[in-house]
């Protein structure tokens, strides 16, 4: 039924003018922008390296630091074994990249081996033994298999931290055995992803020891001496210390959710276990209340609060040292947020080569590739207005609503625009056409087979909008194949197209039917004018 009623008219337009208001701020410049209020400077498109350039860093993973990491987890795992399986040793030590201990009784229990040990406690392990004395170490094969799952791990966590929403298309390329390329498009501030990606973000949560003095005397076995963060100064304006006991009582890896909030107008970071992870929460603070629970993050003390009450929730706040000034603080806060959500790097990572890149096309082949969009775009209008006439018009205006739609979307999204998204960008906009096209085909032939004006445009709309979903549908399935299993630009192009597909359904059925039914009421019309 050819009818709109007054508030999906409204919201119809509501929902245009919002994405214009969204898309203006591509179209102004920043002086422009900046000029306006805050809550009208909006945000624009990114533009990928292959359009303005961006920020390249060449990372090596300190693989020799996680081996070493990985050589110390050995020697206590197979020590938890041996004493699990009841077997007497002696002198569990690392030395030459080797674990190596003494059987008691030069013999192996029937229930253990040398063999049996080194499955059970890592794979990739090769052992020797000779006269009761066993030696378990990585094996070459073992070494490469760990060297390659670091990398990929790096890299994952890499993508996670720079880029959240899948949207900025950073490119990581792995380089040689433990070099990772990174290259993030238009980055504005180096110096952060430097701050993000130069922390491990390996969090654990470990109880004060009380009874030693930080600053000076013994330090009993079972307890470290470690340095808190650099925004919580000692009155003699040096980093705090803290004594904490080695055991871990929980880590980082328990963590599902950590965000940036503010407790008291100060910044703080929110933090929630999984289950096994609040369990242990709640047993640690139901033990030791009254006591000091400190936070570490790189083997540095966040925070060590006080232990008022057992904490059954499974949440918990971490609360920021000091900060030089409140938008610093927040700063502190979302990255901390950011590194804990994304998680820890297994192995550090090393900054070898950095440099500014400008953009691989230049500015004569954008050029060239604006004035190409432009004119396929006003050859597709004039070829709608000739072949439809009015109704042609209408499909153009829908055009034009489409693009600032997709615009808004990829403002709002803060989506990074590169050559394969300008792409998707065009083939929505024939898909656009294409819609109309069959609609108003089937409007024509219902009205040469001498229905009349209400019925034929009504009948068009309904019979073809089976077709076009169908079609879109198909689409929308390759976009979002495109979008799990691609990356980088093949991300980019799979957002546009998929964002392009579902403003054309908006604006080539729901907005160009809207233009025509208005047509109609005012005119009454009783000729179709195509």
């Amino acid at each position: 039924m050819l009818y709109f009623s007054r508030w999906k008219i409204i919201s119809s337009l509501l929902f245009c003018l919002f994405f214009i208001w969204l898309a203006l701020p591509n179209f102004l410049s920043e002086t422009t922008r900046n000029q306006l209020p805050s809550w009208a400077q909006g945000s624009t498109v990114n533009l990928g390296l292959d359009l303005r350039g961006g920020s390249h860093l060449l990372l090596e993973v300190d693989f020799a630091a996680y081996m070493k990491e990985q050589q110390e987890n050995l020697k206590n795992n197979i020590r938890a074994e041996l004493r699990k399986e009841k077997v007497g040793y002696q002198d569990v030590v690392l030395s030459d990249n080797k674990v190596s201990f003494n059987l008691t009784e030069k013999k192996w229990p029937e229930t253990m081996s040398a063999s049996k040990l080194a499955r059970l406690v890592d794979e990739g392990l090769d052992y020797n033994e000779k006269d009761g004395k066993v030696e378990i170490f990585f094996s070459d094969t073992g070494i490469n298999k760990k060297r390659q799952q670091v990398i990929e791990q790096s890299m994952g966590i890499i993508s996670r931290r720079i880029d959240e929403t899948g949207t900025k298309e950073p490119l990581i390329q792995r380089q040689g055995d433990t070099r990772i390329l990174l290259q993030v498009p238009g980055l504005k501030d180096p110096e952060q992803l430097k701050r993000i990606l130069g922390k491990t973000a390996k969090m654990t949560f470990h109880l004060v020891n009380t009874q030693v003095n930080p600053y000076g005397g013994e330090t009993p076995v079972g307890t470290r001496i470690l340095p808190s963060d650099e925004s919580d100064k000692a009155p003699g304006g040096q980093p705090r210390k803290y004594a904490v006991f080695n055991k871990v009582e929980l880590s980082g890896d328990m963590l599902t959710a950590a965000t940036a909030s503010f407790d008291r107008e100060n910044p703080v970071v929110s933090f929630r276990f999984n289950n096994i992870g609040a369990q242990k929460f709640a047993e640690v603070t139901r033990q030791n209340v009254n006591k000091p629970f400190a936070i570490v993050l790189d083997g540095k003390v966040i925070t060590a609060p006080n232990i008022n009450e057992p904490i059954l929730g499974g949440s918990g706040v971490i609360t920021l040292g000091a900060a030089t000034t409140p938008s610093e603080g927040v700063r502190q806060a979302t990255e901390l947020a950011l590194l804990l959500r994304a998680g820890a790097l297994p192995a550090p990572l090393k900054i070898v080569e950095e440099r500014s890149i400008g953009p691989s096309l230049g500015a004569d082949s954008i050029k060239a590739g604006e004035k190409s969009a432009m004119v396929a775009t006003a050859l597709i209008m004039v070829f709608m207005v000739i072949s439809y006439g009015l109704f042609g018009i209408f499909a153009n205006i829908g055009l034009a609503v489409n693009m600032i739609m997709i615009l808004g979307a990829l403002s709002l999204l803060q989506a990074t625009l590169t050559l394969p998204g300008i792409a998707g960008i065009i083939l929505t906009m024939g898909m656009a056409v294409d819609a109309n096209v069959l609609i108003y085909e089937r409007i024509r032939e219902e009205n040469d087979r001498g229905r009349s004006i209400h019925a034929a445009i009504e009948t068009g709309f309904k019979v073809a909008f089976g077709t076009i979903m169908d079609s879109n549908i198909t689409v929308l399935i390759a976009a979002s194949v495109l979008y799990y299993f691609g990356s980088g630009t093949v991300k980019g192009f799979a957002v546009t197209l998929a964002i392009g597909v579902l403003s054309s359904m908006f604006s080539a059925t729901l907005l160009t039917r809207l233009m025509i039914v208005t047509w109609l009421r005012k005119t009454r019309a009783k000729k179709i004018p195509i």
